[in-house]
């Protein structure tokens, strides 16, 4: 999305008090210096520019960053109450079946044992089974080819929910 006018969700967090729009960050992403970086920016011209400024955060992330922004993911299958960015993005799960939310919760647990970490994958417009078979797929990686994975799916979900940011009406 390229634009030449500034969206109003945009003009509004550029003129956010820094704690107000610290939050707004927060909610995108659990990662301080990730919203510390962004913050540093503003203001920003274009959405694409906040998107380009999140991507070259997202490069800088050390591992603890990183985890401190996969703690703010619940497990897939499993939204926290509350939270409706994660049940929108993981509506694929909502119709899955028993069977498939079990063995998604026991892949999730696995997962967890040999990485420490939830599975995070950009689960916005993928199916239960998508996200199963890409869970299946990704947990024989070793964990530092899982970590830049973990990076690249975190930096889409970002970008997806800067684009809500931006984009909301007042």
């Amino acid at each position: 999305m390229t634009s030449t006018s500034t969206p109003p969700g945009l003009a509004r967090f550029n003129v956010l008090e820094e704690h107000a729009a610290f939050a707004a960050l927060h909610e995108a992403c659990a990662s301080t210096a990730w919203a510390g970086h962004l913050l540093a920016a503003r203001p920003y011209a274009t959405a694409d520019d906040l998107y380009a400024a999140s991507d070259a955060a997202m490069a800088e992330l050390t591992t603890a960053d990183l985890g401190e922004a996969m703690a703010g993911h619940p497990p897939i299958g499993r939204p926290e109450p509350g939270d409706p960015a994660s049940a929108r993005e993981q509506r694929g799960m909502a119709d899955a079946s028993a069977e498939l939310q079990a063995e998604m919760l026991e892949l999730n647990l696995a997962y967890q044992e040999k990485f420490g970490h939830v599975f995070l994958i950009c689960a916005t417009g993928r199916t239960g089974e998508q996200m199963r078979d890409a869970l299946k797929g990704r947990i024989g990686n070793p964990p530092e080819q899982e970590r830049e994975i973990v990076r690249t799916e975190l930096g889409k979900i970002n970008r997806i929910r800067l684009a809500r940011l931006v984009e909301e009406d007042a």
